[in-house]
């Protein structure tokens, strides 16, 4: 798969270790020890032995890690510990609120996934996007709404949240980062509601999903797969810009062919074989 495609990012508790390789067998693209809101305060230490010993036993895994929050007693550990493994791949970086966060995270060398998931950290998104290290970045509606007191059921609270999305995704763009991943979907017996709530994200220009649970996984990729009439399309328009020889505008089918949907034409094709 394309490193740029990332579809489903799934959690797994750090306290659990007995849950780590059934995470990674589970299909996700991305499967995220959480040292962080799934940890118990007194096993936070705990945790990053967990994963130190899994790692070690299994040298050929690949994990990213949602570290605790910047202000935790546990966040400068946490970092310490991902920096001299070579099994992290990357860190989620929750409630980011300044680029100087993100600052202190790259020290790690690792690529980071800030967490947009505070008023304070909307208001910093700009810098925050184009802080050194940023890979991409991801929505956190939960914790949003805590903080900015929405009643999550309302209308007006979606409402906001899709404004706060549109921000993420306006300025990921403005970055040069890979397509931002939404939040969580908490209902895990919820499928139908899931995929929509994903369709939904993918829209509005997001690249996948957080998710909580391994049945979740699938619903996520077939809510994100092409329809057999987009994959028609796109390979015509391939084929095509093949047959043009490089031209930069062309005709297909009584439809101007040009860079962008070419484009759309290729990444509807990447998801199709990821």
């Amino acid at each position: 798969m394309s490193r740029s495609i990332v579809r489903s990012a799934l959690f797994v508790p750090g306290s659990r270790p007995e849950r780590f390789a059934k995470a990674l067998a589970a299909g996700a693209d991305v499967v995220i020890v959480d040292f962080e809101d799934a940890v118990e305060e007194p096993l936070k230490r705990q945790a990053r032995d967990h994963l130190g010993a899994f790692l070690l036993s299994e040298p050929q895994a690949s994990v990213w890690v949602r570290v605790n929050a910047p202000d935790h007693p546990e966040h400068a550990a946490d970092l310490a510990f991902c920096k001299q493994q070579p099994g992290v791949a990357g860190l989620l970086l929750p409630k980011v609120e300044s680029a100087v966060q993100v600052a202190v995270a790259w020290q790690t060398g690792k690529p980071i996934w800030p967490i947009m998931e505070s008023a304070k950290g909307l208001l910093a998104l700009e810098r925050i996007a184009h802080a050194d290290g940023v890979e991409r970045l991801s929505f956190g509606s939960l914790d949003l709404a805590l903080d900015l007191g929405l009643n999550t059921d309302s209308v007006a609270a979606q409402l906001f949240l899709d404004q706060a999305r549109m921000a993420v995704q306006l300025h990921s763009r403005g970055a040069d980062l890979l397509p931002p991943l939404d939040g969580v979907y908490p209902a895990i017996g919820d499928p139908d509601g899931l995929q929509r709530a994903v369709r939904h994200a993918y829209d509005m220009g997001y690249g996948g999903a957080l998710c909580i649970h391994p049945n979740q996984v699938a619903h996520i990729h077939r809510a994100l797969a092409p329809s057999a009439d987009d994959l028609e399309w796109a390979r015509k328009v391939v084929q095509a810009s093949v047959a043009a020889n490089g031209a930069g505008a062309f005709q297909l089918e009584s439809q101007m062919i040009d860079a962008p949907v070419l484009l759309r034409a290729q990444r509807l094709l990447a998801l199709a074989v990821s």
